[in-house]
Formats: structure tokens, C-alpha cells, sequence
């Protein structure tokens, strides 16, 4: 039987070596090892999540005790000196002894075992001299890069993009951990019933004014395992995604197109705003998630959705044409680094080649749509070259769209139709959402 750090060890491994998504490195292991109790299972999370959450700042503190770059380690050594740092640093409610000793055994069972005595060493050295930061201050880009383990080029296209201080507070938004919300399934019960419901399996629920039909949870453990989800009663969505679907403002009856849809949550929000009327059709271009989205769309009882194995990039005359699009496209993701935070150390150069694609699956979008018809072009990062600058293209080379103005002038931090959602601002994952309307359709 795997110990909880084990399994924690091994979701940091795959994430490094593999360049695995933490979220799906610790689903999969912690349903390999389901002998561990809830406890365990939170141990593992908040040790996965907060390592990588605060990795740059890790290795900085690692490499005041090393005779080597820490870059040079290998994987397995410098993984496990990762976890017992972040132990030793962060996590108050382990002892630091034991935090040393289980990275000790971790060296020894996990190709190791050569630097048993430098774990050792190491952690003891940062268990005795605690948290430490470089010299600077917090207009050093470099700095702030170490203080909240946000690459510097990141904080800088931050900084420069949305202001110093919606930066900093972006940055350390990124270090929390998000909140479970949850989308109601209006189709077979009710908000209030479902906080009931929820209840009687001891889950905590709380209503939110920024979107209607969604719950804040909490005292959740595993949420696959709670009735009211097998049941389908309730499907997880952050809230900007909530508002995003409202954006598109779906009616009962309509043929609604969502292109780019896995894991299916808006298209499941959108089919249940229009009570499981008209049509949805939810694309995707990988055909395990086109399954992911079936699925969920079963188990919520949704019979409008229908689901395609396609690229969103490239036409298809068989599908028709849509009253509404959701054109969600691929993006760098630097809205949901709490979710995912090994996607702050993407590859700049891969972030700077995404706008040529956002905006061949937008122009090939609206191929599908009526006259008169209403798209939303969303992202999940807060970078205005994926956002603004690709919407900005848009509409000088398509004058027969016009663009429509999101949401209520009080969440909106800048003078624009379209709507930036910040964690700080929002409570929401960072977000973007710009609405467009075809030949003078209903603003």
C-alpha cells in the first residue's frame, strides 16, 4: 500500500518529467490508490497543488544549500527535495522532523537513494534557517518572480497589460486555492432543493449574487462520490463560466454550436438554460474527450447535446447553421493558474503562436452562423494578445459584425465591450468574454 507522499511524489514526478497536468496526474492516482481516506487524499492535493504553486520560490530557497544548479538534479532527487521544502516552509501542520525523515525514505525507495544524506542535509539546513528571499523589492520584476513563483516574464505581461497593482494582486491570487462551485441542473431539481439535498450528505452550500443556478461547496470530499452528483444533479463550473454561457444568452428551441467544447460544462450549462430543448451541438477534436463530454451529458440527463469528433479550425458544410455560437477557443490558460499552476511555466514562445489559431477557429466559427446571430469568443487567460487584439482583428476585417457589450458596467475594469474577469476583482477564474452579433442581430 502506497503512503500518501508516495502518491504525492509520484503526480510531481509525472508533472515534471512528463509535463503531465498536476489535475489529471493526481485523478489518476489517487483512483489507482483508493485505499486512502479522505485525509490522505487532501494531504496528497495540498501537497501536489502547493508545491507546484510555489516552485519557483522552492528551488530558489534549494539552491542556497546546494553545490549545483538545481536544474542539474535528477528528476526523482529533485522532486522529492521540492515536497520536503514545501513541507517544511508551508505546510505548519507537519512536523519538520518528519517532514525530513519521510523525504529520507522517499530518496531510498524512489532511485535515490545515492543522495539519502544530501536530502538530509538540505532540509535540515532550510528547516533551521526557514523561509528566504533574495534581495530586491516589489518593483523588481525578478523579485516578485521568486516572492509569488511567477515566471518573470509573466508578471511583466501583467504588469504592463492590466497595471502594477491588478498584477501583484493577480499574483498572489494565483497561490490560493479555488473555490468549488458548482452549476445547478435545472432540468431536474431545484436550487433550493439541491442545497438541501446537498445537506443531507453533510455539504455545505452557498448561493452567490454573480450568477444564478450556481453554489459555492464545501466539506465536499471526493465530489464523484456524493448522490446528488451521481444522480446528476449538479454539474462543477466556475463562475466565469457560468457567465460566459449567459453572455451567449441561449434560448429554449434554438441550434446552439459550442466548437471547441470538452470537457462539455458550457455546453451542459447552455442545454439546461435552454431546458433541455433545441439542439447543442458540442465539438472537439480528440475523440477521449468527445467521450468526456457524452458522458457528463448523459449522466446529467441531457438529451439536446450532441456530440462530434472535429476541428475547430476547419468547415464542414454537414453541420448546418447555429442561431447561437460558443466559440471557447484554446488558449495559454494564465486565467486558471490556481486550477492548474503548472501553466505558468508554459513555453512563452508556444503562448505567442496561439493568437494565429484563436483566430482561424473564430473566422472559421462564424461560417456557422445565421444572420442575425449572436457569438461569444472566450478564453480562460488574461493576456490581450489572445483576447482584445484577436477581437480587435475581427472586427476591422468583418464589418458585417458588430460587437455587444457584456455584463454590467460594475464588473468591468476598463471602458470596453467586452468583459476581463479577474480573480481579485471577480471571485471568478481569470476570463475574457467579448459577444458579436452578425448583420445588426439583437444587442
Amino acid at each position: 500500500m502506497k503512503s500518501a507522499r508516495q502518491v504525492a511524489f509520484e503526480a510531481l514526478l509525472k508533472v515534471h518529467k512528463d509535463g503531465a497536468y498536476s489535475n489529471l496526474a493526481v485523478d489518476s492516482l489517487l483512483k489507482e490508490n483508493s485505499n486512502l481516506d479522505e485525509r490522505d487524499k487532501a494531504f496528497v492535493c495540498n501537497l501536489v497543488y502547493g508545491t507546484l504553486d510555489r516552485l519557483i520560490l522552492i528551488d530558489y530557497n534549494l539552491g542556497l544549500y546546494l553545490n549545483q544548479p538545481v536544474r542539474k538534479l535528477k528528476p526523482e532527487l529533485h522532486t522529492i527535495l521540492r515536497m520536503g521544502t514545501y513541507q517544511l516552509l508551508f505546510m505548519d501542520k507537519v512536523p519538520s522532523r518528519a517532514a525530513v525523515n519521510e523525504s529520507v525514505n522517499l530518496a531510498k525507495v524512489n532511485k535515490s537513494s545515492f543522495a539519502a544524506s544530501l536530502v538530509n542535509a538540505v532540509l535540515r539546513r532550510v528547516s533551521d534557517n526557514g523561509l528566504k528571499l533574495p534581495e530586491g523589492d516589489d518593483k523588481d520584476p525578478d523579485f516578485l518572480a521568486i516572492k509569488y513563483s511567477c515566471p518573470e516574464w509573466l508578471i511583466s505581461l501583467w504588469i504592463d497589460s492590466y497595471g502594477y497593482d491588478n498584477a501583484i494582486q493577480l499574483a498572489e491570487k494565483s497561490l490560493e486555492a479555488p473555490p468549488l462551485v458548482i452549476r445547478v441542473n435545472t432540468t431536474k431539481i431545484s436550487v433550493d432543493d439541491l442545497i438541501w439535498k446537498l445537506a443531507e450528505e453533510g455539504v455545505v452550500s452557498e448561493k452567490t449574487d454573480i450568477a444564478e443556478n450556481a453554489l459555492i461547496i464545501s466539506n465536499t470530499g471526493s465530489v464523484e462520490d456524493l448522490l446528488a452528483y451521481k444522480e446528476g444533479y449538479f454539474h462543477a463550473q466556475d463562475l466565469a463560466s457560468q457567465l460566459c454561457c449567459k453572455a451567449l444568452d441561449p434560448k429554449e428551441g434554438e441550434t446552439v454550436f459550442d466548437l471547441c467544447s470538452a470537457p462539455g460544462g458550457k455546453a451542459f450549462t447552455i442545454a439546461e438554460t435552454m431546458n433541455n430543448t433545441g439542439v447543442v451541438r458540442a465539438f472537439d477534436i480528440y475523440q477521449s474527450r468527445v467521450e468526456l463530454i457524452k458522458s457528463g451529458a448523459e449522466r446529467l440527463g441531457l438529451t439536446n447535446v450532441y456530440t462530434y469528433l472535429s476541428d475547430a479550425s476547419i468547415y464542414n458544410e454537414n453541420y448546418g447553421t447555429a442561431d447561437k455560437i460558443l466559440c471557447d477557443v484554446p488558449c495559454s490558460g494564465l486565467g486558471i493558474i490556481r486550477r492548474k499552476p503548472e501553466i505558468r511555466f508554459k513555453n512563452k514562445q508556444d503562448i505567442d503562436n496561439l493568437p494565429d489559431l484563436q483566430y482561424r477557429i473564430l473566422c472559421n466559427a462564424i461560417r456557422y452562423l445565421k444572420d442575425g446571430g449572436r457569438l461569444v469568443y472566450s478564453t480562460c487567460t488574461l493576456n490581450p494578445k489572445e483576447n482584445e487584439d484577436v477581437c480587435e482583428r475581427f472586427l476591422a476585417e468583418h464589418p458585417d459584425f458588430s460587437s455587444v457589450k457584456v455584463m454590467p458596467e460594475k464588473m468591468r475594469y476598463a471602458e470596453k465591450d467586452s468583459l476581463t474577469l479577474m480573480t481579485h476583482l471577480h471571485s471568478t477564474d481569470g476570463f475574457f468574454i467579448a459577444v458579436f452579433c452578425k448583420d445588426g442581430g439583437n444587442k
